[in-house]
């Protein structure tokens, strides 16, 4: 089985910043892509970063140029750098494996969700 933990939530005021990141642990052969999701209150889940295992990434509109996302394929971890947050950032930050490939099963693809770290930006 695949765990992700994620870790750098919290409390920020409007314009701070924070550092969200998540590990993949298991007996993982590969992951194509690796990513970040938000939930806010009464909204629906939401794309915020992903980046494959070749470096390309895709933002959300309302991110792009303050959010940055990263990925070290070998430690299976992908990071996420939020800067000049807003008070609308605030959600619950979930992190994403998508299409992971276990050493003992190479030929099926399996997506993984972490638990959610809390994010509150104060205005």
């Amino acid at each position: 089985q695949v765990q992700l933990v994620e870790s750098g939530g919290g409390l920020v005021q409007a314009g701070g910043s924070l550092r969200l990141s998540c590990v993949a642990s298991g007996i993982i052969f590969r992951i194509d892509a690796m990513g970040w999701y938000r939930q806010a209150p009464g909204k629906q889940r939401e794309l915020v970063a992903t980046i494959t295992s070749g470096a390309i990434t895709n933002y959300a509109d309302s991110v792009k140029g303050r959010f940055t996302i990263s990925r070290d394929n070998a430690k299976n971890t992908v990071l996420l750098q939020m800067n000049s947050l807003r008070p609308e950032d605030t959600a619950v930050y979930y992190c994403n494996a998508n299409g992971v490939i276990l050493v003992t099963n190479v030929g099926r693809r399996n997506d993984y969700w972490g638990q959610g770290t809390q994010v509150t930006v104060s205005s």
